[in-house]
């Protein structure tokens, strides 16, 4: 049995948290750099090129790219072989990403209360997902999500008869009904499967899958390719501006349901898709 102390959980937490806000991923670095290139409108190319523009600014200066800092997502694999000491997991989460606000001055986005809306002035609780899997290591991801973004997402209780079709069309209008309100190019993560609340896991968690890496189902990545293609003939463009590029990825999970059901649910991240990862 392996032991892990918390206070490294903390610090990898941390790091992360604060990584996530001060430089974009390569993965979404390379994509918007793509982009740019295949636009012909002018005023999606200037988007692209301010959007670059300030990423490059946010890491030089080491300063958010992004005013809302977002909201911490971690979702912790823990080896079965391995014994955590020291602390609560989620504690130990919470307690990093709050000296990531601190040490990192990232804005405090996070309420006690949804009806009271009291301000926890640190931007915990962190949404903390953890899983026991095989092994003897922890594997950390690390999300932070936009308040814009995460308004614009959805979930429908879909009947079997309405097969794929219907799951295109109901990506296709969620997006659609989104218009610039996600700040565009958009990552779409998708859940289909499972059962209420299962599906909206599922297409938050495929929002960490690196853009350009296809569901390793045949039927689902081809999937993933039409409804990328459908979004970006929405021509909503970057920022809302109009142009090829509304969308950077679908990345599409799917659980096993009742036979009875075929829940979906639509997860929309924005530009700044903030997501690393690490293993202790």
């Amino acid at each position: 049995m392996r032991k892990v102390n918390a206070k490294e959980i903390e610090r990898a937490v941390e790091k992360l948290y604060a990584r996530v806000n001060l430089s974009l991923p390569s993965d979404v670095l390379k994509e918007l750099s793509k982009a740019r290139k295949k636009e012909r409108s002018s005023a999606a190319k200037n988007v692209l090129n301010i959007l670059l523009e300030n990423a490059a600014i946010a890491k030089k200066e080491s300063i958010p790219i992004c005013q809302d800092t977002g909201l911490a997502v971690i979702f912790i694999e823990v080896g079965q072989d391995v014994h955590v000491s020291g602390a609560n997991i989620k504690e130990a989460v919470s307690r990093g990403v709050k000296k990531a606000v601190k040490n990192a001055y990232l804005r405090a986005s996070v309420v006690k209360d949804p009806l009271g809306r009291i301000n926890t002035k640190d931007n915990t609780p962190a949404i903390t997902h953890i899983d026991i899997v095989p092994g003897n290591k922890i594997k950390i991801s690390v999300m932070a999500k936009g308040g814009g973004s995460e308004n614009m997402s959805a979930l429908k209780m879909l009947k079997p008869s309405d097969g794929i079709q219907g799951v295109i069309d109901f990506v296709v209008d969620t997006v659609k009904n989104a218009g610039p309100n996600p700040c565009p190019p958009i990552v779409v993560g998708v859940g289909i499967g499972g059962n209420f609340e299962k599906c909206a896991y599922i297409a938050k968690r495929s929002l960490l899958r690196p853009i350009g890496k296809h569901n390793p189902d045949k039927n689902i990545a081809k999937l993933e390719k039409v409804l990328l293609k459908k979004i970006n003939s929405l021509r909503i463009g970057p920022s809302g501006f109009g142009g090829r590029t509304t969308c950077l990825a679908v990345n599409i999970e799917t659980l096993p349901c009742h036979i009875a059901s075929m829940p979906v649910a639509v997860n929309i991240e924005c530009h700044a898709h903030r997501h690393a990862e690490a293993a202790i």
